[in-house]
């Protein structure tokens, strides 16, 4: 899921008391759609690509949030490092952020361009023997390896996809495969509505406001830790807001 432009959405806000956004995802529908973009950061940045400020202030906003958490997010030396990027795309976040974090990085991405497209993208990670396992799955089929335990669950613009029920069941699978004793983190990166979750049917999925954010995470047994506004984004896209949050 791009980063939202509010001119795409406006006409997409509906009046109608008994319309549930999220009742109107569609996965077929979604998968459809990133099908048909290019398989480049351009593509999935929804014509936010390299040509714009965009990738690079998104990268800087994440880099300085991690480093203002660097005391709570401290991993004894008996656990690697290990990193999911989930709804990652081409690999964008993993190639330009992740793996400078991170021990090993594995990556979710049901979209089969962009799974193939990563093989390009992640050479230099790979080089580095920091590529981990590649899933080509969606978040709803995701369950966690029993032998896996990650320091560190990444989501960014991609739980728009997600109806809230499912949301709720697959951050309370998250929770489960985070290494224990408050030592495993989930960030939550994403598109912030104003007032009102918003569908969009461009790409079957919804914007979330802050309090709908910080409800679900209450649901799938999370508590926030601290949260921060993305800088430097166009005036013409929906706030980003980052979420850091800790197993209740």
């Amino acid at each position: 899921m791009p980063i939202k432009h509010i001119q795409d959405q406006d006409q997409e806000i509906q009046t109608d008391p008994n319309f549930i956004p999220d009742s109107q995802i569609n996965y077929e529908d979604a998968i459809s759609y990133w099908s048909s973009v290019p398989a480049s950061v351009n593509g999935v940045l929804g014509g936010f690509g390299e040509q714009t400020s965009v990738p690079k202030a998104d990268i800087i906003g994440s880099s300085t949030f991690l480093r203002k958490l660097q005391t709570r997010m401290t991993c004894p030396p008996e656990y690697p490092k290990l990193t999911i990027d989930m709804g990652a795309g081409i690999g964008r976040i993993t190639r330009d952020l992740l793996w400078k974090v991170s021990d090993r990085v594995d990556l979710l991405e049901p979209v089969k361009p962009f799974v193939q497209q990563m093989e390009n993208e992640l050479i230099g990670v790979r080089q580095r023997g920091k590529l981990g396992d590649i899933y080509d799955i969606g978040m709803q089929e995701w369950y966690p390896d029993i032998n896996k335990k990650y320091w560190l669950i990444w989501c960014q613009w991609c739980v728009g996809q997600l109806p809230d029920g499912e949301l709720i069941e697959f951050w309370k699978r998250c929770r489960e495969a985070l290494i224990g004793n408050g030592i495993g983190t989930l960030i939550v990166k994403e598109n912030i509505a104003p007032v009102e979750d918003i569908f969009d049917e461009t790409d079957s999925s919804v914007t979330r406001t802050d309090a709908k954010f910080r409800q679900l995470f209450i649901e799938a047994g999370f508590k926030l830790i601290a949260s921060d506004v993305q800088k430097g984004l166009p005036k013409e896209l929906y706030p980003v807001r980052m979420y850091c949050l800790k197993p209740q």
